[in-house]
């Protein structure tokens, strides 16, 4: 689907929240595994489990494919090392909570990346039936929800 600016988005985008991405350049982390103590119940607090993390971060990286220079685009490990931070850190009762401090300091401490999507997966939640994994997934952009 194409907005009047030509630019591409999907139906879903489009239809449940409204959130376009102007770019398609986008730094990738999948599958990325901490140890954390979130969630509401006490067993969680105490004995924790492992999330699953992935991060989407939308940024030019016209720059960085011409000049082969680490310095036009966001190292994957400055990434990696905010959500460690977060995940390992101390406690929130809900994984949205921990997905927006994730994206909020990804967008404050790097200016040039203008969206952040990410998924949170609990594989070890206990709900009466087999699941791969329960989660959340939040979609943040500059101009929408980051002053600049």
């Amino acid at each position: 689907m194409a907005d009047n600016k030509g630019v591409i988005i999907s139906t879903s985008e489009a239809s449940l929240n409204n959130f376009k991405i102007t770019k398609g350049d986008r730094l990738i982390l999948r599958g990325l595994k901490f140890h954390g103590y979130h969630g509401v119940h006490l067993k969680e607090k105490e004995t924790g489990q492992t999330f699953s993390v992935d991060v989407d971060a939308w940024l030019d990286l016209r720059a960085a494919g011409k000049s082969d220079d680490l310095n036009d685009t966001v190292s994957y490990t400055a990434i990696y090392r905010i959500a460690r931070e977060v995940l390992t850190g101390p406690s929130h009762d809900l994984l949205e909570s921990v997905a927006e401090e994730i994206s909020s300091k990804i967008m404050i401490e790097y200016h040039r990346i203008t969206a952040v999507r990410v998924k949170i997966a609990k594989p070890d939640v206990v709900v009466g039936g087999p699941i791969d994994y329960l989660g959340i997934e939040i979609f943040r952009s500059r101009d929408k929800d980051v002053p600049i």
